[in-house]
């Protein structure tokens, strides 16, 4: 990963390249659906088990992997990728409260995602495509003024973005299992002796 410094203007009347103006690809709406097939499988109790860990980590990995080989620091960048990472910090803290936790029976605390909980996931994952959406559907000048206004580079909006959504899922997975560990500690597994026969 590396930084740019460098203040563009043709970057931040958002009229530079492709990869630069927040368009979704293909791959862009997989990685989207991909996340949100995970949230959907923990719609139904599931044990937090490695793989509820694994999983998730994994695709949070390979999304930094593809969006996050630069950090824009010209104008006011680093002010808005902190500001979309500390909204995703929040939202992932809501999220891990609102999910369901309990202590189970073979020894792992299961999870279940709320309605809450879900909504706060689909926010956080589907913000980049919300902001492609509007991009393209009209709201171009108006994030383009924004941006010149307050000194914030086209390619810094994709970042804080990817980075909100990437601080949420890790946050969450973080307080749901430490809940989890809370859960069983408070409510331990009693399996009961079987009484020997004469």
């Amino acid at each position: 990963m590396k930084f740019n410094p460098r203040f563009n203007p043709g970057a931040d009347d958002m009229a530079g390249a492709a990869e630069d103006d927040g368009a979704m690809t293909i791959t862009d709406y997989l990685i989207n659906a991909m996340f949100l097939l995970v949230v959907a499988r923990q719609a139904r109790e599931r044990e937090l088990d490695r793989r509820s860990v694994i999983v998730p980590l994994i695709l949070v990995f390979f999304v930094a992997q593809m969006y996050l080989h630069s950090i824009p620091t010209a104008g006011n960048d680093l002010v808005l990728i902190g500001l979309l990472a500390a909204v995703g910090l929040t939202l992932g803290i809501a999220s891990g409260f609102a999910t369901h936790v309990r202590a189970g029976e073979n020894g792992l605390a299961v999870a279940r995602v709320g309605w809450l909980a879900a909504a706060l996931l689909v926010a956080g994952i589907g913000s980049r495509m919300v902001f492609a959406f509007a991009v393209s559907h009209g709201l171009r000048p108006d994030i383009a003024s924004f941006s010149i206004g307050h000194h914030i580079s086209a390619i810094a909006w994709p970042t804080a973005l990817v980075l909100m959504a990437i601080c949420e899922v890790t946050t969450r997975i973080a307080i749901v299992q430490l809940r989890g560990h809370k859960a069983m500690t408070e409510h331990p597994v009693v399996t009961a002796g079987i009484p020997a026969t004469a």
